[in-house]
């Protein structure tokens, strides 16, 4: 039976969700939800503990709403008066406090409201799930699922998919696929083991982290330095870790899994080390109270010293080796890393050797296979490489285990020992799955398939230079009607325009070339509004690199995109056309003009990309692609029917624009949002807004005000204090 003739396959359809408990994990999956589009209701005991649970959610650091109004969309209630949103959700997503007992209290409650074609799952770190069903009608036992969320569910994008024996297969395809396709995570299903695969590991490797440094006798600043991105991990480390999730948390899985697992020879490591027993008797848990491994006091952070207990500054450690072999790929620098007689080489034998040689152990027993197990390791905890992975990196013989590599060209090893297919999934191709086809001075092409190429920028950290507004140029007149998306290579999309350009003629008082560099730029984009070009953008994407991607037809952004036109922090105004974009796109009314206006004033850049549509910088048509993972496929989709750019007739709405702008300038100033200079820049915004008579005229403008502001000593004092301190100066 096909997914499409499957009782299930009113799922992939959903739109309602009912969130059952408001705590920290139940009210961080409802915000995500929210944020992706679904009509959600969070329940608790009573309203008034869904409506505490929400407004958590919503004063939480990080945010777990991309805007805050979408946190009004959410219904509240208590589950014993909202009987009906329970019997409407096409979903119920329970996620109240991790007790079995009352886990299974409530779903005897409320399953007879549940209909009998909606989704069932509980939200748990690692409760045995097949208890949780039991005393269930085989309907419910059927279609009931865990789903083990990672906190917060908005940034961390692994789901562990959990099915019990009566699960039906379907109902589990099904399942898998809402998740991938509609809630945007990354789904690996595991066995219903204790602690599935990422607390049952991942924990274990916290734990061994921390007892490593108090028998090596290590400063915690050193264990983070070389757990790190140094061994391919997050900044945050080892201490950091433990702090963010909380030593408290740490011990209650921990102390389930020994109950749970007295099978493994491998359980005393959870043996609380001597530091966390010490903290834990004081309540110094980590970030919720301020303090644990670290302490913050104001902006400074302070570090436990193992030995003596007590806090003290934090050192940034001294360890050649981070230097000496950091630039080296991953698996080499760890395997020579290992052979040092320092610090570095006895932390990583003593710790990262015992790690992967219990995953070996353990691969079986809670995996259904090694990219599985890595895959858990890399979207939940944030690792470059998985376990087996860096075991092949490193060679299993310098380890003490078998051999035999665990993957191979397109092949992994199955648990039989025999090497198998690795699953296709060409939704999710990143651009290094594809061939380069052609290379450039500041971009490559990569030949995406069925007729769709990428134009992926290289400069560092996709920074627009004259070389690449000449290259690109030359590229996109050559296009005619072949789409294309264009992307990065580097870690974001762009950061903006070389200032360094702009710096050095400003030195030589050549402003003719800063005029040409300009009208250059405008000239790219509007070459790049005859081709059928869809701009994927992730990371940054600021200033002149806004400016090229909104030159293409549409915009598919990453939803975590910090993106903006910030030229004024640097004393300048968006001159590559971003200035007359933003009046073009949100010349509806007067007001709306006023507002972005204020906005290029401040240089505001957005938080994500949702807030960023809400501040005007992305149009209508542009879309977020919530699912992290498929930036580059659905940009690629989109640009083999997005044909080129239908830029807006200049219009000049109804209103005094020019009288609104200028009060809202002077209201900032007045409060001390803007100083003397914004006020001087935002005048210029005022002009183009409210003086220019065309679309020409507005780019004539762009070049005539940016010039003269480069004149200005103040302008060009943001600019060097941009170059040389990498943080703006609003003088």
């Amino acid at each position: 039976m096909s997914l499409q003739e499957s009782p299930y396959s009113v799922w992939h359809s959903a739109q309602r969700v009912c969130v059952i408990g408001a705590g920290t994990m139940g009210a961080g999956i409802a915000a995500h939800l929210a944020n992706v589009g679904f009509q959600v209701t969070l329940l608790d005991v009573t309203r008034e503990a869904a409506v505490e649970g929400l407004a958590r959610a919503k004063a939480a650091k990080p945010p777990h709403f991309y805007l805050p109004e979408r946190a009004q969309e959410i219904e509240v209630g208590g589950i014993r008066e909202s009987h009906e949103s329970i019997q409407k959700a096409d979903w119920i997503c329970e996620a109240i406090v991790e007790k079995l007992d009352l886990k299974r209290q409530l779903f005897s409650e409320i399953e007879a409201l549940i209909r009998p074609d909606a989704m069932v799952s509980t939200n748990t770190s690692g409760l045995q799930i097949a208890l949780l069903a039991e005393g269930r009608s085989e309907s419910f036992r059927r279609r009931f699922l865990g789903t083990h969320f990672f906190n917060p569910p908005r940034y961390l994008k692994l789901l562990e998919l959990i099915p019990t024996t009566d699960t039906d297969p379907e109902a589990l395809s099904a399942m898998s696929n809402f998740l991938e396709e509609r809630v945007a995570r990354r789904v690996v299903i595991a066995k219903d083991t204790p602690g599935f695969i990422a607390n049952r590991y991942g924990m274990w490797a916290m734990y061994h982290a921390i007892h490593t440094a108090e028998k090596l006798h290590l400063d915690i600043e050193q264990v983070d330095a070389i757990t790190g991105p140094f061994l391919g991990r997050p900044r945050s480390g080892s201490f950091r870790l433990n702090d963010i999730v909380g030593l408290d948390i740490m011990a209650d899985i921990a102390a389930n899994l020994v109950q749970r697992c007295p099978q493994d020879p491998h359980m005393s490591n959870f043996d609380a080390p001597k530091s966390m027993s010490a903290l834990m008797e004081k309540g110094w848990i980590g970030d919720k109270v301020r303090q644990g491994y670290y302490r913050k006091e104001g902006k400074e952070l302070l570090a436990l010293n193992l030995q003596t207990f007590a806090y003290s500054q934090r050192e940034e450690p001294d360890l050649p080796s981070l230097v000496e072999l950091g630039k080296k790929p991953l698996g080499e620098r760890i395997t020579e890393a290992m052979t040092r007689r320092d610090e570095v080489g006895e932390f990583l034998r003593n710790h990262l050797v015992p790690v992967l040689q219990y995953a070996v152990y353990l691969k079986d027993e809670i995996s259904h296979s090694v990219l599985d197990f890595d895959r858990v390791m890399m979207w939940g905890f944030g690792w470059q490489m998985g376990p087996f992975a860096m075991i092949d990196a490193i060679g299993a013989d310098k380890l003490g285990l078998p051999s035999e590599p665990n993957f191979g060209t397109g092949t992994m090893r199955s648990a039989a020992g025999a090497y198998v297919p690795t699953p296709a999934e060409p939704e999710y191709a990143q651009l290094r799955d594809f061939q380069i086809i052609d290379k450039g001075e500041s971009f490559n092409l990569y030949e995406l398939g069925e007729g769709v190429q990428a134009v992926a920028l290289k400069t560092k950290m996709g920074v627009i230079t004259p070389e690449l507004v000449a290259e690109l140029g030359d590229f996109a007149k050559s296009r005619g009607q072949q789409p294309f998306v264009l992307t990065s290579e580097q870690r974001s999309f762009s950061v903006g325009y070389d200032l360094k350009i702009f710096d050095a003629a400003i030195e030589r008082k050549d402003f003719d070339s800063i005029e040409g560099a300009l009208e250059r730029l405008q000239q790219l984009g509007e070459t790049l509004e005859g081709c059928e070009a869809v701009a994927a953008v992730f990371g940054h994407c600021l200033g002149a690199g806004l400016e090229v991607a909104l030159s293409c037809a549409r915009i598919a952004a990453h939803p975590e995109s910090n993106i903006g036109l910030p030229e004024a922090k640097v004393g300048l105004l968006p001159a590559g056309r971003g200035t007359t974009l933003m009046r073009l796109y949100n010349q509806f009314s007067a007001k709306r003009l006023a507002e972005i206006a204020k906005t290029l004033t401040d240089g505001t850049i957005s938080m994500n990309a949702d807030h960023a549509r809400s501040l005007g910088y992305l149009r209508q048509t542009d879309v977020t692609v919530y699912h992290p993972d498929r930036l580059l496929t659905e940009a690629a989709r989109l640009a083999k029917t997005c044909g080129s750019t239908k830029r807006p007739y200049w219009h000049t709405p109804e209103g005094p624009i020019s009288g609104m702008i200028d009060r809202e300038l002077e209201e900032g100033r007045k409060s001390g949002i803007f100083s003397d200079h914004d006020k001087t820049i935002g005048d210029k915004f005022r002009v183009i807004f409210a003086k220019a008579v065309s679309y020409e005229d507005a780019l004539r403008l762009e070049r005539v005000e940016f010039v003269d502001l480069c004149k200005r000593a103040l302008s060009h004092a943001r600019i060097k204090h941009m170059l040389e301190d990498n943080k703006p100066l609003r003088n």
